[in-house]
């Protein structure tokens, strides 16, 4: 009995934490770009009362006598299915169509990633995400160009005062991982490359690589369902209850050994 409660314990635990990555998809259902993170758990060590194919007479045992000891939470994966795309007709707004990560330089130097194209200017006219960081490769709009336009392979066009035709600003890039679903979460809409997600193969949008394609005037929404959020949130408290009808089946059998002796 003690290895039943210790048991259904653990498999609280579990739930709890699942019902903690639902609710934090929940709250990002509006979040531009987030990516569904789905709990994934395991079974835990089992106590071997019978080994399955030992010796016994002149047999062995076929299916032996395990008891599992619980569950636990193994990772958290992440779904990078395509959001629905949102036009806004905002000239700095780009989703990504297809397979891709903007690349954007941290204040310490480093590289993060990140699939929220709600792109803006700083006082330099250079392109920045909405927490300042700039675009890798930097690009700069001057103050007085007009009719900026992003092709869907990632060349900035604008037009410039005295000028008939479009000046080239600059080239986009993407960067796509072997393992994306690797990536490390830091918050603020960006990812980190880690051991896991691989290095980031670099190219430009709609190349050779498989990168996708660009959209400008639109946002790419949450790729995070909120019926099915719910009906996995539904699951949870069941599982939840499940394993709390078995600790108190437990501590009721507890009480009736206590109570022999009286």
């Amino acid at each position: 009995m003690i290895r039943a409660l210790y048991t259904a314990a653990s498999g609280m635990s579990a739930q709890q934490m699942n019902l903690d990555t639902i609710a934090n998809n929940l709250a990002n259902s509006a979040t531009t770009g987030f990516k569904q993170l789905r709990l994934q758990f395991q079974d835990m060590v089992y106590q071997n009362m019978v080994t399955p194919g030992a010796a016994q007479s002149q047999s062995t045992v076929s299916a032996g006598l395990q008891i599992g000891l619980g569950t636990k939470s193994a990772a958290t994966e992440v779904i990078m299915s395509q959001g629905p795309l949102n036009q806004t007709s905002n000239p700095l707004d780009v989703a990504i169509e297809g397979s891709g990560f903007f690349q954007v330089q941290r204040p310490d130097g480093t590289i993060a990633y990140t699939r929220a194209g709600q792109f803006h200017l700083n006082s330099q006219g250079t392109i920045v995400t909405t927490d300042g960081d700039p675009l890798v490769p930097s690009i700069t709009i001057p103050p007085n160009a007009t009719a900026v336009t992003i092709t869907q392979y990632g060349v900035v066009n604008a037009t410039l005062p005295g000028q008939k035709n479009p000046s080239q600003l600059g080239q986009l890039q993407l960067a796509m991982f072997p393992n994306a679903g690797g990536l490390e979460s830091m918050g603020s809409n960006l990812l980190a490359a880690t051991l896991s997600s691989g290095d980031p193969v670099l190219g430009n949008p709609g190349g050779t690589e498989g990168l996708g394609t660009l959209q400008q005037g639109y946002l790419e929404n949450s790729n995070v369902d909120v019926v099915t959020e719910f009906v996995q949130m539904v699951l949870a408290q069941r599982a939840y209850e499940s394993n709390s009808k078995v600790i108190k089946a437990a501590d009721d059998m507890y009480s009736q050994v206590n109570n022999m002796t009286r």
